[in-house]
């Protein structure tokens, strides 16, 4: 358990299996949206299980594909050269047939087919409920996903790669803002979840930041610290917003004609999803990978590799996902301080 005890950060892996069995064959995939750091837990899992004695079937194209039975043997060579990759050499999608009975059964089928008798499943929200399902009936899960809103982890893999990705488009935008001493509001991540936007906020010196579980209002919140700073005589404004709020053009349309402060909208889309995963990413996915395969080694299954007080524990999939993260207010307010 030595090198398991680390540092704060975020991403889940869940493992789903039989009950009383010796396990043999280990199935491993993706679902859900990609996120950077994926193909290093890809990577650990398939490793550690070789070496461990394991038999490792890639599913591909997540719970669809294990409904199809779109899966292969995989050996040492199938993992070389991933650990930098963003995405998923897996591939992912999304199942709605897979959350009826009859998909359920079809997954079942299939793991009897190849004689899985575990599988190490790596994603983010959905993915974790959809694995409630499989551990149902018998079948372990890594939590992964940037938004980092997943309940029972201080940590999901590619959150740290979303920040960075972020960041370094909010200074590109920042030096052309300065340039036309403009206001420029940006979209960000974050449907439910404003994790990425608190964070980014303060780590690019933002002056406000919208979050989806707090309401704002345009005039108090956004209006007058741009006001503000101008007559401080700031030069450029960024406002981040979280796509849960949404309305960034609109926003940037409100500022324009309210303050006098020409604002741009820009939404980063998926270019947060993408890229290389940094080496925070890339840490947590091989150290969650090999703590699944430990807990395979032992028989214990249903449980999600989770980060706690930085160290890695594991949890219950009904218990994980009863399981709330609360938004760190506290942060706002310090982005605000920072922003004078």
């Amino acid at each position: 358990m030595g090198f398991y005890g680390i540092i704060k950060f975020r991403c889940i892996i869940i493992i789903y299996g039989g009950v009383n069995m010796s396990i043999k064959t280990i199935g491993v995939l993706t679902s859900g949206g990609d996120a950077p750091g994926m193909n290093a837990a890809i990577r650990a899992v398939v490793r550690i299980a070789l070496g461990n004695g394991f038999r490792v079937m890639g599913i591909r194209k997540g719970y669809q594909g294990l409904i199809r039975g779109d899966m292969e043997e995989m050996t040492l060579r199938s993992v070389s050269d991933i650990i930098n990759r963003g995405g998923t050499i897996l591939q992912t999608a999304r199942s709605a047939e897979f959350m009826t009975k009859e998909g359920l059964e079809k997954a079942l089928e299939m793991c009897r087919i190849f004689n899985i008798d575990a599988i190490v499943v790596i994603g983010g929200d959905g993915t974790f409920r959809g694995g409630l399902e499989l551990s149902k009936v018998g079948m372990p899960v890594i939590p992964c996903t940037i938004d980092n809103d997943i309940g029972c982890t201080e940590y999901t893999i590619g959150f740290d790669t979303a920040l960075n990705t972020i960041k370094d488009a909010v200074d590109k935008i920042r030096d052309t803002a300065y340039s036309h001493e403009r206001c420029s509001v940006v979209e960000v991540m974050g449907r439910k979840a404003g994790y990425i936007t608190v964070d980014v906020a303060i780590a690019a010196g933002a002056e406000v930041a919208l979050v989806p579980e707090k309401e704002f209002d345009l005039n108090v919140d956004i209006i007058k610290p741009i006001i503000e700073g101008r007559n401080r005589g700031k030069k450029h404004y960024i406002v981040i917003v979280a796509e849960g709020v949404g309305k960034a053009i609109e926003i940037a349309k409100e500022i324009t004609e309210i303050s006098g402060v020409e604002a741009r909208a820009t939404i980063l889309g998926h270019i947060q999803r993408g890229g290389s995963p940094t080496a925070c990413d890339r840490f947590m996915a091989s150290i969650m990978g090999g703590k699944a395969i430990e807990l395979l080694k032992s028989d214990i299954v249903n449980k999600v590799i989770a980060l706690k007080e930085g160290k890695l524990v594991d949890i219950d999939i009904e218990e994980a996902l009863q399981m709330k993260k609360e938004l760190p207010y506290d942060l706002l307010q310090l982005n605000k301080l920072l922003a004078l």
